[in-house]
This record gives structure tokens, sequence and C-alpha cells, in this order.
């Protein structure tokens, strides 16, 4: 504990962030847990919201509701507007073209699958190749294996070293001409891994792939910027950017999108309708049938307003800092093994420890009030290809600070002593 002790006299980050003034903003961290305050390490699976989130869907509900793009009255009118205009915000937010190349789907699980969908069953062939990394998400993975026994693609899987960063080298010798997709994770949700994603879109692009991004754990760490990064397809999810749940991003090249066929039909995505022929909207509608999560678009747009001011490299600096203390107070827990050590890597800690099961880890630190993960973290090739059944997961948020890191060092020394 001496190099924690050390670091506990320093001040709470290296970056000009002030942590406390940001912690104000969400109201559930005031939570107490069996007496102790709420130390909240799971924000991979979602994070908390800040206040101006939960004013903002209240505000919907209390004073604005009403469907979009349908009605003349004036409540509708005012939440259309309101709805049109985030499209709007989160294509500045992610340096998309235009705002039609924004969908609004129910998460990163959604827009994958539509793009498995929409795109693959469209272009793929039996013998065509998709590749993707050992590293993936399931969500990352079954999309791509149901659109592979549909139309007889085969599903490639390029290998991780040891420390979980991607082996680029070979992964690059696995492209050829008849690989059609490649999709990827930014950050890895099990492992924190940082992938270099422009030079796989570069080495894609030369074999003419189109190149899918996984960006659920990248867009809450990392200003993201699609237009640098040059990938087709790019997808995230609303409640792990401190918005609401039920609401993701789908962002595909305009080009691409025209040529795809509906992943869902209904209200809102037709022109005209007769029992002959449908014809269809224009994008972005297009892939929106039926009435919109609208509450989740309005308060994702707070969500984004509220990164967008706290200010994104900030963010990201003091995260990093976060994120050295933490490997480094890690390292003096005895018999712990952090399961992730790539040079680039997100605010993602998993770890085993020697005597006990993640499982219990997790029960004893809800003791003291701090939340993690344990299990596989939908990430079963992942723990297989550590030769582990699963991983205790903390997991980083803007909202969190050294103090809260050490309270998770005493709990896992309480771990230590319960199991010898």
């Amino acid at each position: 504990m001496k190099c924690v002790q050390a670091h506990m006299m320093q001040k709470e980050s290296a970056c000009d962030y002030d942590v406390a003034q940001v912690r104000k903003d969400f109201p559930i961290l005031r939570t107490q847990v069996r007496g102790k305050p709420l130390v909240y390490l799971d924000n991979a699976a979602t994070t908390q919201k800040p206040q101006c989130v939960i004013d903002t869907i209240q505000r919907y509900y209390t004073s604005e509701n009403a469907n979009v793009h349908r009605g003349i009255h004036y409540l509708s009118q005012q939440v259309t507007t309101r709805f049109d205009a985030t499209r709007e915000q989160v294509q500045r937010f992610f340096n998309a073209k235009v705002p039609c190349e924004i969908i609004f789907t129910s998460g990163a699980t959604e827009g994958l699958n539509l793009i498995a969908h929409s795109y693959g069953q469209q272009h793929l062939k039996a013998d065509d190749e998709i590749l993707i990394t050992y590293m993936e998400h399931h969500s990352n993975i079954v999309p791509w294996q149901i659109l592979c026994q549909q139309t007889g693609a085969k599903l490639r899987v390029a290998p991780i070293r040891n420390n979980g960063e991607l082996m680029l080298d070979i992964f690059q010798s696995m492209l050829n001409t008849r690989t059609k997709i490649v999709a990827m994770t930014h950050v890895s949700n099990a492992l924190g891994t940082i992938n270099p994603v422009r030079k796989i879109v570069d080495m894609a692009r030369i074999h003419g792939a189109v190149t899918v991004v996984d960006g659920a754990q990248s867009a809450p760490h990392l200003p993201i910027d699609l237009q640098d990064l040059g990938c087709d397809f790019f997808v995230c999810s609303g409640h792990k950017l401190y918005g609401p749940t039920g609401i993701g991003i789908l962002y595909g090249r305009a080009e691409l999108l025209e040529k795809m066929k509906p992943y869902q039909s209904g209200g809102d995505m037709i022109l005209s309708v007769s029992f002959e022929k449908t014809s269809y909207k224009y994008l972005p509608h297009f892939f929106e049938a039926g009435t919109p999560h609208i509450e989740g678009v309005l308060g994702l747009g707070a969500a984004l307003t509220y990164l967008t001011k706290t200010g994104l490299e900030r963010i990201a600096s003091y995260e990093k800092d976060l994120l050295d203390y933490a490997h480094t107070a890690l390292s003096t827990v005895p018999g712990l093994r952090l399961v992730g050590t790539a040079p680039e890597k997100a605010g993602v800690l998993s770890f085993t420890m020697d005597n006990a099961h993640p499982h219990d880890i997790g029960q004893i630190l809800d003791e003291h009030g701090v939340a993690i993960r344990a299990g596989h973290h939908c990430a079963q090739p992942v723990m297989q290809r550590f030769g582990v059944p699963a991983t205790a997961r903390a997991s980083l948020g803007l909202y969190n600070t050294r103090a809260e890191i050490d309270v998770l060092i005493e709990a896992l020394e309480d771990v230590n002593r319960i199991f010898g």
C-alpha cells in the first residue's frame, strides 16, 4: 500500500479537471450502500446520468409529450423540432458529414444487427469472408455468424497477444480479395484495449472491404471524429454515454445507406402504401420505422451537451491519469492478476485473484459499497483466450476518483483476508 499512499498525497488529477464539481451533477452518487458511500465502478456496463439528462426526460413527459413527424399541433411541432435538432447535434458531436448519416437505434447491438441484415445480406455470397478480432463483444460476433449461415460466407478471427493487444501484422495478412466486411471493437469491453482503427480501416480499404466499428466503449472515453477514423459504419449506445437506455446511434456513409434494404418496416419510414406497392422515405427515416424513442433521443442530446461542456479532451486526459493510478494501485494487491495490459487502453480493469472466484470478489466488494462487474462480460472468447471462466471488472467513468480507487484496494485486501 505504500505506493498507493504516496499517490494519495498528490492532487486528484494531473490535468485541470474539477471532479468534485462533476460529481455534484450526478445525484445517484450520493447513494449509501449498507451505510457506505456508493463507489460505482461498473461504467462499462452502463453509466450514471447527470441531472440535466434526468430533467430533460422529465420535461418531455410533463410539458412536451407528443409524437414526432406526424402532428400539426403545437406539442408535436415543438418536440419534432427538438428531435430533429438532436440528430444534427449527434452529427456535429461525432463529425459525420451530414445529419442523414445518423440513424437512431435502440443501441449498439441493434446497429450491428441492422448492418449485418441490411448491408450484409445484399452484398455477401458463398466463400466471401468477414474478418473480426478475438476481443469482440458477443454483439459483434453473433450477427456475423448468422450472416455467414445465411450466405455461406466465412467468419475469420484475428488473434491477440497475451497483453490483449491485436496482432496487427497477422490481421493484415488475413485480409484478401474475399474479405468483404471488417468488424472490430474500438475499445474492448473486457480488456480495455484501444485498437488502431484508422490503420485497420486503411488496410481494409486496400482490399475493398467495408469497415464496421463497435464504438460502445470508445465513445464515452475518447473524442470520436468519424471523418478522421474513415470507417464505413460506427455504432454506439446512449446509456454508456451518460444518456438514457434504449437509445443508440448508427453512423453509416450515406452512399452505402442509400443502397441498403429496410431493416424494419412500418409507420414513418414510408412515402405511400397501397396493397400493390410501397414506396419509402429518404434517409434517415428509411431505417427508423415506428414511433421512435423520443425521450431517449432528447435525453441523449442532453448527455452530449453535458459531455461537450465538460470537455471531451479534458475527460480523456483525466481518465487516463486515473487509469494509470488504478493500475499502480492494483499492482500492490497480492495474488491479483490484471487481464488486459495493452500499452494503449481505456478505463477497463479486468482481473482475477488467486484464491477467490470473480463472483465472490464482486459480492465482498458490494459489502464495501463498491459496484463492479463479475462474469464473462459478454465476451466469452476473450475469457477462453486467457484461460479463465470469468474476471472481475472495475471500469472507470468521468466522475470516479483516486479516493474511490483506494476504497477498491481496501475492499480487495478484505477479499484476501477472507479467502487467505
